[in-house]
Parts: C-alpha cells; structure tokens; sequence
C-alpha cells in the first residue's frame, strides 16, 4: 500500500511496517518464538515497546486497514486512557479476581492491562476475526503473557465457561455492529435468550447488545463487569429490555456518560458510556454522571443517585444526568396523536429534482418538495406558508398511459434522458416498480428537520410541500384544528432539544421517526389551557 512508514516514537525512525504484509511477517516474528530476546533488531524494539504497555501492532492496524472495512465488524480499539479508568475502577472494587474475561478483545488493550493489574487472575480474551487474533496472540506472547492469557478465537456468543470457584471480572468494548449486518440466527438467539429472562427483544439491536446479553448468561452473582459502549442503546426503544436487565439482575451500579460533543474512538462517530455492574446485587438506585472529557473519569466514582423506579420513568437513560424526566403519569407520547414518516428518498436526486431537464414535463407531474433543511430552518414564524421559492420533485405515473399524447411524448424524452444518466440503475429504482415511480406522500401539516447540530426545527406546512428524506412529515392519527396544530408545533419547537435524540460524537443529533414518536409531551388539553 502506498502509505507512510510509521514512527517509532522512542527512536524517531522509520518503523517499516507500511502494509498488512509486513505486519503479519513481524507477528509471525513473535509467534515463532519461546523466548524474550530472539528476533530482529527491528522486533526487539516493537516488543520493547509493547513492554511499556503500548499497542504497536494494533496501532499499525488501525493505520493499514481503513476504518469503512474495520466497521463491517465493529474493530474500534478503546483509547488508552478509557482502558486506564476501567481497570481502574475495577481495582477499587478490591476484589481477587480469578478470571477476567474480555469480550471483543480487539488487539488486546483490556486483556494485557488487566493481567497486569491483576496478577493472579487468568485472563479469556475473546475475538472472532482471525487476523486479529492473530495480533492479539503476537502481542501476548511479546509481552511476556502466553501463560496467562488464553486467546479464544470464537464468537463471544457461542462462548462457553466453565466454573470458577472464585469470582469474575467483565471487561472490555463491545464490538458496535448495527444490526444490518448481523446474521438471521444470531438475532434469533437473541430475542430466545431474552425470552429466558421474561423480557422481549427487538432484531435492530445491535451486536454490543448481544454481548451485554451473552455477559448475562455467562456471570454467576457476585461477578463484576465494566464495558464501554455505544450510548445510543440508553435513548432507544430496542434498548429498553437491556436497560430492566441492567437494573434488575445485571446489578447495574453506575453509568458514566461521556459529552456528546467528544470524539471518544477517532474512527467511530458515537457517543459513548461506560456501565458499572455486579451482577446479583440488590440495588435500589444507579449513580449517572456526565463527564465533560476522556481525562474527568478517574476511577468512575461519583455521580447522582437516580431510583431505579425513576430510570424506568424515563424513555431517554441520557437525560438522567440532566434531571430532565417527564412522568409518563402526567404526559403522552407524541405518537398517540401523529404518525412521523421520513420524507420520500429519490434514489438520484441530480435527476429527480426538477431543473432545467424536466422542464418540458406538465406541471402537474412536478410537486412543490422541501429538498434543503435550510427551507425550513429559515421558514418565518416556524409557518411555511409559499411554495414559490421551492423545488419540485418529480413524480410520474405508474402507467404512462394515463397521459395525453402530448405529455406522453414530454415524459418519455424525459425518462430517456434519465437512462442515460443511470437513473435506472440507482438501488432505489432496481427495488421500485416501475422504476421511475416516485411515489410522493401526501402532505403533512407538520414537518420537521432530523439531522443537524442543533435542535430540530418544526415547521407548520401551509402550502402543502412535500418532502424528501431530508425532513420527517407529521400526520395526524386524529382530527386536528389548525389551532391544535399550531399549538403542538409552538410546544415541539420550544421544548424538544438536542438531548431527546441520539447524538454522535461531534455533537451531531439525529432523530428517528420512532424516536420522534416517543417524544413526551402535554395531553392535548393541557396544551389548550396555556
């Protein structure tokens, strides 16, 4: 590949490891030997510094394998310093650990750290990708640890221990897979083992779920865990059976929440918590922190002590830290009166949109579409009340045979023209019958805007635009006056903030349509009493 060398920082020379071909030849290096101080000049200096608990190989890693191919199964290494408050807070347990097991050991940041920290312990690292593993194994073996620990190549999920007599430790970072890419009969498994525990699972649950789950099935009462995960599991309906786990038999202790503005993984835009546990524990209360930086978290101390009756009050576990809990008892959910749906996706929009090529076509197949959030940012009083200044989108007949021969004649110049700029070949218009129907909903009178730096901005659609999938629509379920319109909008717009949607590192806040829906809100007649 053509990619800089990498620096050794403690001689400041070019290291050569510039591919994964040399990277696996310098693990093969530590993989062929019995004992400290065989190898090449070049392999002493890497163990010397895997030594002072650096992750050299893991690092190349990261470098040589870009990040899109590293996501397809959630290899995102925990920095250093998350790895630090970890073993840390486990060590303030002051507990003799007999075995510390690390699900999705990665290049084995957790397993080394924590046979370090734990010197009698015997420790299970767990990692199911080969080439991986391979690092990880090199790794221990440079570092002196081979007697240690034990290198399990295998699906965390199929993991089987077998009994200690003694207690265990949980530590590690969940790989974070969506759940697009996780296999039928794995979400099988986990909505049957979820069953087991009297609780029903959802099939969007990602794979760092899985894991919490398997790490339930596994622990015996008194065993103790500390994970960093994905945040987003806390905020989300697919969240809500591992949220009653959590503090009901998982014996959830603290979560730490990390801003959502830091960066936590430098390949992964997600926000961040860190779950304390001792699994068994009869607790009546979780303690919530929000730190502000990787450098605040110390040891996981600290933090407000929330009941565990008002944690299950709250849909959104990240508000916790915020005091900011609706009563169900006293709100509704913003689904009991709307449907939300995404706005219509085009599959090309350079050809869907009107411009100059669709001139030609009637107008009547040409809709006022909201194709920017800024239209509706900018929207005066919240009220979009002109099409005037908007795009259209265009949207033809599923039979072309309801025209007339004059805009028969216009569609199918037109739609030549799109061939040939491939529109039939987007993924969109292979799964859409015919090819060209762009099917544009109806109106609705509310819309809102779903993804940016900022709360969303909710607009009342008095001109009847539609949208694309920049924008969620609004329907009623029931029938609505304009006034109860205006009312709930006004209420959305002054009260819904970053905080009740998910927010990936950065500070980008997304809200899903379902997430939308579960918004809290006043019943309608409350609403009418201000």
């Amino acid at each position: 590949m053509d990619r800089p060398p990498l620096i050794d920082p403690a001689t400041r020379s070019p290291e050569p490891i510039v591919d994964y071909t040399a990277l696996e030849k310098l693990a093969g290096e530590f993989l062929s030997q019995e004992m400290v101080g065989k190898g090449s000049a070049h392999a002493q200096r890497i163990r010397a510094r895997i030594l002072q608990n650096g992750d050299p190989l893991g690092e190349a890693y990261t470098k040589i394998v870009a990040p899109g191919a590293r996501r397809q199964y959630g290899a995102t290494f925990t920095p250093p310093a998350i790895v630090r408050a970890i073993l840390s807070w486990a060590k303030s347990q002051q507990r003799q650990f007999v075995r510390v097991v690390d699900p999705g050991a990665g290049s084995g940041r957790f397993a080394l750290a924590a046979a370090r920290a734990f010197p009698n312990a015997e420790i299970i690292a767990v990692e199911k990708e080969p080439q991986i593993a391979h690092l990880l194994k090199a790794t221990v073996i440079a570092a002196g640890l081979a007697d240690r620990i034990r290198v399990v190549v295998q699906d965390y999920r199929s993991l089987e221990l077998p009994n200690v007599t003694g207690t265990t430790l949980f530590v590690g970072n969940p790989p974070y897979l969506r759940h697009h890419a996780i296999e039928a009969k794995w979400k099988r498994w986990y909505t049957a083992a979820l069953k087991a525990y009297d609780l029903s699972g959802s099939q969007l649950a990602g794979l760092h779920l899985h894991f919490l789950l398997k790490t339930r099935q596994l622990a015996r009462p008194g065993d103790y865990g500390c994970f960093i995960t994905a945040a987003e599991w806390l905020d989300v309906n697919y969240g809500s059976p591992l949220r009653t786990m959590f503090t009901n038999g998982m014996g959830g202790q603290a979560l730490h929440f990390i801003d959502k503005t830091v960066q936590v993984f430098d390949d992964a835009l997600t926000s961040a918590v860190i779950l304390c546990f001792q699994v068994g524990a009869v607790e009546s209360a979780i303690r919530v922190r929000h730190v502000t930086s990787v450098s605040d978290l110390g040891d996981l101390r600290g933090g407000r002590r929330i009941s565990h009756s008002r944690a299950q009050d709250s849909d959104k576990w990240s508000q916790l830290t915020l005091g900011n809990v609706h009563p169900k008892t006293t709100t509704i959910e913003l689904g009991d009166l709307f449907e939300v749906h995404r706005g219509q996706v085009t599959g090309m929009n350079a050809v869907w949109i009107a411009g100059e090529h669709a001139r030609q076509l009637p107008s009547q197949l040409r809709l006022p579409t909201v194709t920017a959030a800024r239209e509706l940012i900018k929207a005066p009083n919240n009220r979009l009340v002109s099409n005037a200044d908007l795009k259209s989108v265009v949207s033809l007949p599923s039979d072309l045979n309801e025209l007339d021969a004059s805009a028969l004649e216009r569609v199918q110049d037109f739609l030549s023209w799109a061939k040939s700029q491939g529109a039939h070949r987007s993924y969109i218009a292979q799964h859409r019958r015919p090819w060209w129907r762009v099917a544009m909903p109806p109106p609705a009178p509310i819309l809102m805007t779903y993804m940016a730096r900022r709360p969303p901005v909710f607009v009342r659609n008095l001109c009847g635009a539609r949208i694309i999938n920049i924008a969620h629509g609004l329907y009623p379920r029931i029938a609505l006056t304009d006034e109860d319109l205006d009312r709930v909008t006004h209420w959305l717009n002054v009260n819904v903030c970053t905080s009740s949607g998910r927010t990936y590192a950065g500070g980008l806040t997304k809200f899903e349509p379902r997430e939308v829906m579960r918004l809290r809100i006043p019943p309608l007649e409350v609403m009418r009493q201000r």
